[in-house]
């Protein structure tokens, strides 16, 4: 009899009962042959694969840039009523371009997933025109908010009017920018997975842009609430 069967009782022992990945490697025999059919250390699944990995470092970079929009956020709430004797957010604010941006900014999300499920789905013609609409959607997006900008500055109420205005300028320009920036990477995904199709390193691209642009819409939802919303109230 076996130090095995003295310790269980004549049944079977195993050494991993949790499959936490421990004690494969120790002992021969049967025991040796389970830890090597298992890959040692990574449990029965094995590591995340590269996909999970890179989705998850992305995410992390994506978190440090909600602590940059939280601060903006934050900065802005504290100077809301500091116009200096200038135009307040109801005074200054077109809540129908404020609407239409929104809608444009919402619809492109959808959009946007369905890029991925196309691109999951290996279809070229959908996957390029749900990015395609995405960009247009985002496009029409910058232009409104440009048009807002160059109304508010035309008429002398600019960044240096007041803290105010600094403060939304930063925040709404901010977040502009890492549209703009979307845009500009969104055309680079249309031509790599135009001419190199679904390779798995296509699709971990694709999978962070996506995740890069529905975190711009739910920023776009937080600023609209703080600075939209809520200044048109003050």
């Amino acid at each position: 009899m076996s130090a095995t069967d003295v310790i269980t009782g004549g049944g079977a022992f195993d050494a991993d009962p949790y499959k936490l990945g421990h004690g494969r490697d120790h002992g021969g025999g049967h025991g040796g042959g389970h830890g090597a059919g298992h890959g040692g250390g990574h449990g029965v699944r094995g590591p995340a694969s590269k996909r999970v990995i890179v989705g998850y470092g992305f995410w992390l970079f994506l978190l440090s840039d909600i602590v940059l929009f939280s601060c903006l956020f934050a900065a802005h709430a504290v100077l809301q009523t500091a116009t200096a004797g200038g135009p307040s957010g109801r005074d200054l604010f077109n809540p129908t371009s404020i609407a239409l941006e929104t809608a444009c900014l919402l619809l492109s999300s959808f959009t946007c997933g369905l890029s991925q499920v196309a691109a999951d789905a290996r279809n070229q013609l959908l996957t390029q025109a749900a990015l395609a609409v995405t960009g247009l959607l985002g496009l029409t997006f910058l232009l409104l908010e440009a048009h807002d900008f160059a109304g508010m500055i035309a008429q002398g109420d600019g960044p240096q009017r007041s803290a105010f205005l600094s403060s939304f300028f930063a925040v709404v320009g901010c977040h502009g920018a890492h549209v703009t920036a979307g845009l500009l990477w969104l055309g680079t995904m249309m031509a790599q997975v135009y001419f190199k199709g679904f390779r798995p390193n296509i699709m971990r691209r694709l999978l962070c842009f996506n995740l890069f642009w529905h975190v711009l819409d739910i920023i776009w939802v937080a600023l609209f609430t703080i600075v939209y919303l809520i200044g048109e109230g003050r």
